[in-house]
Formats: structure tokens, C-alpha cells, sequence
């Protein structure tokens, strides 16, 4: 029996080893559950904590009632904004006013959207990236509420002939005045010299006369095509041509492209029908600086079989012709038109057709969380200009190929989305939708803001750091 002991405490002891050894190498090399998706958005270290900057109500909610308040506007477009003021808004209070539906201004309304997420209850804002605080110290950046696009298309309709014009009759260059003065006097802004402060300017004309002053700060634009110097020549005594902001004062290193407000609804991929039309145009056939590759595509694209070039304005009859037009084409062409992107981009998404991107200096929202070329086709103008050549390289796409873009841009639609469904657009932003997406790129840039306020502090005093933002 004793000899027996020492074997059955080896075996014993064999066991125990064997079953610590498989705990072990379980516990370790277990892979960890696979994250949700839709939860990576929103934790707690990617909220953004946003100051509001106090600006008085009548350069934001008070120019929706000034806009509201004209008897008419006789611009094109402006049908289904004249509409608006005889039927609907009698019965609306001045909080629950809506954005502008006429395109020239909708397609810019992103100003509306972002504030409206940031005023949002908090208790309803669980899914908003966007954190809002009381106390500009406890910040990581200063919001900015100017509607400056609605302020500039408000001078556009009341007196378009000194918008240019730094004078007092240009009631659009005091606002922007009024904005810069005040929060260039706030504490936050003489601590950090601007440069945590975000401003919204989707419209290329939005702050024009004071853009050089505002440089240091992070700017919401479509693209870059608008920050040019006016020509000597164009200008005049009166004008800002000497202050317009330089390429050098923008820059993806600091600043954030942000989409435009798609015009046309959103076309499900159960919805999808059979499209037999190649390829799909609509809008102004001239255009100015990079948009003159438009008309050279125009006449060699207006006569091929299979394509529909169409010269048409963004009112109710042009946008019945656009959703038919998109709906039924393979591809819909998007040429640089004045600046280098156009609503039309984000309306053939929300279409389903898919993009044709000429442009050799196109700069998109969200580059980094999504990838245009899983949807979009892209061709260098060089290509785009040759006879025959665009029309011939789209034929070639397969069946299979044209099915995949269009999944692939069925998933990313909700992206584009800025609308939260609240009346007065007050309410939290969708969580898979662009004012989340925006907030997450500004998030991205927090290091590099922080930086820059660190190097701003230590600048002995009368010294100025000249603005070197080449980086692309």
C-alpha cells in the first residue's frame, strides 16, 4: 500500500498541473469580444467638450427671423422659401423656426444642425460626441454660434451691391465685425490666440471681409476652393481683397471638411431599380477658375450616346429633374464647378449613382473613416479631356463592379446626414450622422490644437508667429 502512495500523489499532482496550465493559456490567449460598432463612436474618451461662445441671439436664431421676416425673396430658389412664409410659419413660434429650404442656402446649413446638437438637453444627447460645458476653462474648443452663410445670403438679398464693401450700408460686414470684436475680447480667446475656437464657414463668401483674422482658429468649410486673394484688378478702394485669408492659412492640419446638406432624399438600396442612362449631369455648364474643365467636358460629353448633360437651376422643377435624372443613371458626373466640390456629390450618394470625381485638388469630409473609393470612381482631368476616353472607361465597369460601389455607398449614406428631425432643429444630432463625424475630426486635431495654444502662450510679448500651414 505504501508503495502505491507516492504514485497515486504524482498523478494527483500531474492533474492539477495540467488543468492550471489550461487555465492559463485560455485566460491569455482568448481573444477579446469583438467591439460594437456603433458603441466605438461614443465613449466617454472621444467626447468633445464644447464651450459655447456667448454671442447675442440676433447672429444666429435672430437672422432666421430677420430671413423669415422678408415679405419676399425674388432670387432663384427662393419659390419654396416664399411658400413657407404664407402657409407655415404663421403657425410656428420663433424657437421651432426651420433652416432656409432654398438650395442656394440649404445646401450650407450646417451652421443650424451643429448648434442645434450642442443646445440639445443633455439627458437626450447620449449618443452626441459633443459634450457641452459651461465653463470655457473646462473646454477643449470654443464654439463659434454666427450663422455666418445666413448672414451673408441675408446681404445678398437685401442689398447685394455693397457686399463687397466695408461700409456701414453692408449689414453683413457689421455682423462679421460684431463677431470677431466680441470674442477677440473674451478670456478664452486672449489665452489660447484663437486657435481652440471653431468656426463654421461652409459658404465660400460666409466672413468674408475678416476671414485673415479668424485664420488661427479651426474652420468648418466644404473645401478650399474659396480661400483665394481677389484679382487687383476686380478690386476696389472699399473692398477686402487685401485681407482675403491665404491657401498658406488653411489647412487639413488644423481645419475639418465638413459636407455639404444634401438637397435630394435619400433612395434606399431595397429601392433600387434598373438605370439606363451611363452617365448623369446637371447644373450651370459655366463655371469660373478650376470650374472651366466643365464646359470643355460639356462639349465633348453633350452628344454621346447614353448621357445626359443638363443645364438647370436649383429650383423646384430642377430638383424633380435631378432626383428622375440621378435615380435612373449608372454614374453621375461631378466636375469642379467655382470651388472644387458641389452639393451634387452628396445628392448622388443619397441617389445611389455613382460618383464621377474630376478633380484633381478635391479635398472630402471624413477622409480617414471613409474611403471614397470603395463607391466613387475618380479620373484625373488630364484623362477626363480626352476624346472618347471617360465615356469608354466607364462602359468597361461590370455588372458586379457597379452592384458593389452602389453597397458600399448604401452603407456611408447616413454619414451625410445632418437633419436630426427636431423642429427648430434643436435636438441630438443621429449618431451615425455628419455632426457627430464632424466632431470626431475636430476631436482628432485636439494634440495639435493644444500644441499651438502651448507655443501661442509662451511667445514673448510683441512677437508674432507667422502662419505656415502647408501640410496636406
Amino acid at each position: 500500500m505504501a508503495s502505491k502512495t507516492p504514485s497515486l500523489f504524482f498523478t494527483l499532482s500531474l492533474l492539477s498541473l495540467l488543468s492550471l496550465t489550461f487555465f492559463y493559456l485560455h485566460s491569455t490567449t482568448a481573444p477579446p469580444p469583438s467591439p460594437n460598432p456603433r458603441n466605438t463612436l461614443h465613449t466617454p474618451e472621444n467626447s468633445i467638450k464644447v464651450y459655447i461662445s456667448p454671442l447675442p441671439r440676433s447672429l444666429n436664431y435672430g437672422l432666421l427671423e430677420k430671413y423669415w421676416a422678408l415679405t419676399s425673396d425674388k432670387r432663384i430658389g427662393s419659390e419654396v422659401d416664399n411658400d413657407i412664409r404664407k402657409t407655415l410659419l404663421p403657425k410656428l413660434s420663433e424657437k421651432s423656426l426651420p433652416y432656409p429650404e432654398n438650395p442656394i442656402i440649404k445646401q450650407y446649413s450646417a451652421e443650424y444642425w451643429i448648434l442645434g446638437d450642442l443646445l440639445a438637453p443633455e439627458e437626450s444627447k447620449g449618443e452626441s460626441i459633443a459634450k457641452r460645458v459651461l465653463d470655457s476653462r473646462e473646454a477643449d474648443v470654443i464654439f463659434v454660434p454666427f450663422f455666418a452663410t445666413l448672414s451673408a445670403e441675408l446681404q445678398l438679398v437685401v442689398n447685394k451691391g455693397v457686399f463687397r464693401k466695408r461700409v456701414e450700408e453692408n449689414e453683413d460686414y457689421v455682423r462679421q465685425r460684431m463677431v470677431v470684436d466680441l470674442v477677440k475680447k473674451s478670456e478664452a480667446w486672449q489665452k489660447s490666440g484663437g486657435r481652440d475656437h471653431v468656426f463654421v464657414l461652409t459658404d465660400p463668401v460666409a466672413m468674408w471681409h475678416i476671414k485673415d483674422e479668424i485664420a488661427p482658429a479651426v474652420l468648418l468649410v466644404v473645401d478650399f476652393g474659396g480661400w483665394h486673394r481677389l484679382d487687383h484688378k476686380t478690386s476696389n478702394d472699399n473692398s477686402s481683397s487685401d485681407l482675403m485669408i491665404h491657401h498658406t492659412q488653411v489647412s487639413l492640419l488644423k481645419d475639418v471638411i465638413v459636407p455639404y446638406t444634401h438637397l435630394l432624399p435619400r433612395l434606399y438600396i431595397s429601392e433600387n431599380q434598373k438605370r439606363n442612362t451611363l452617365l448623369y449631369f446637371k447644373g450651370a455648364k459655366h463655371r469660373h477658375r478650376g470650374g472651366l474643365v466643365r464646359e470643355k467636358l460639356w462639349e465633348l460629353l453633350i452628344d454621346e450616346p447614353g448621357v445626359i448633360m443638363e443645364e438647370g437651376f436649383p429650383n423646384a422643377t430642377g430638383k424633380e429633374q435631378s432626383i428622375k435624372g440621378m435615380r435612373t443613371s449608372e454614374f453621375c458626373l461631378h466636375p469642379a464647378g467655382d470651388t472644387p466640390t458641389s452639393c451634387r456629390l452628396f445628392d448622388a450618394i443619397q441617389s445611389l449613382c455613382i460618383p464621377v470625381i474630376v478633380s484633381d485638388d478635391i479635398e472630402l469630409p471624413f477622409e480617414g473613416m471613409v474611403d471614397y473609393s470603395e463607391f466613387s470612381v475618380f479620373v484625373a482631368v488630364s484623362d477626363a479631356l480626352r476624346p472618347n476616353w471617360l465615356v469608354s472607361h466607364l462602359r468597361n465597369y461590370s455588372r458586379e463592379q457597379k452592384d458593389r460601389l452602389r453597397k458600399n455607398m448604401a452603407r456611408v449614406q447616413p454619414i451625410f446626414r445632418y437633419d436630426n428631425g427636431h423642429q427648430g432643429g434643436i435636438g441630438p444630432t443621429p449618431p451615425d450622422g455628419a455632426v457627430n463625424h464632424i466632431w470626431r475630426k475636430v476631436h482628432q486635431k485636439l494634440p495639435v490644437i493644444r500644441e499651438a495654444v502651448t507655443r501661442e502662450r509662451r511667445k514673448p510679448p510683441g512677437v508674432s508667429v507667422p502662419r505656415r500651414c502647408h501640410c496636406t
